[in-house]
């Protein structure tokens, strides 16, 4: 059994703002040193330093979102990560770094419209947002389907869309050459 690390006071509510801040320092600096772990895809470290930063405050709605993230990512703890990261959205609904911390948990599962759906209401919160953009323009756009008044999944649809997507790749090809 791990022990559970140093004994934390936990955090303050911040008097000026409903909305929640690390106060005590050491669980700051942990959560401030998992971030850039996790920016620098080094998750099973992130992972220890959340793991105490949850510990010492569990309510703490950016620790848990990232926590998800990590489990994710690391563990490929697909429900507990969305479940983390969805509590943590509903806690603080105007953040949108926690609608972008559960859309990369759908992405690295290979749900991408559930993905885009998030960053979309991430992006309604702050349009400015460039990791959010940037997501977003990674994705792609999808092609509208060929006969717009039968669903995109209809076999026809699919059928037409394949024919169209080889035809394009042929004709880049033919230009690339």
């Amino acid at each position: 059994m791990q022990e559970a690390g140093p004994k934390l006071d936990p955090p303050k509510l911040d008097e000026r703002s409903a909305e929640r801040v690390v106060q005590h320092p050491a669980t700051r600096d942990l959560f401030e040193r998992s971030r850039s772990l996790v920016e620098a895809s080094r998750y099973r470290e992130a992972l220890e330093c959340l793991r105490l930063a949850h510990h010492a405050d569990p309510d703490h709605a950016q620790v848990r979102s990232l926590l998800g993230v990590c489990l994710a990512m690391q563990e490929r703890r697909f429900e507990e990560a969305v479940e983390l990261c969805t509590s943590a959205a509903k806690q603080e609904f105007f953040n949108p770094e926690l609608y972008l911390n559960l859309a990369l948990v759908y992405l690295n599962f290979g749900f991408k419209t559930e993905g885009i759906r998030f960053l979309l209401r991430g992006q309604m919160i702050d349009p400015a947002n460039e990791t959010i953009r940037r997501e977003l323009a990674d994705l792609g756009n999808r092609v509208s389907p060929v006969l717009r008044f039968l669903p995109r999944r209809h076999l026809i649809n699919r059928w037409l869309g394949s024919a169209r997507s080889a035809l394009v790749r042929r004709e880049e090809r033919r230009l690339a050459a």
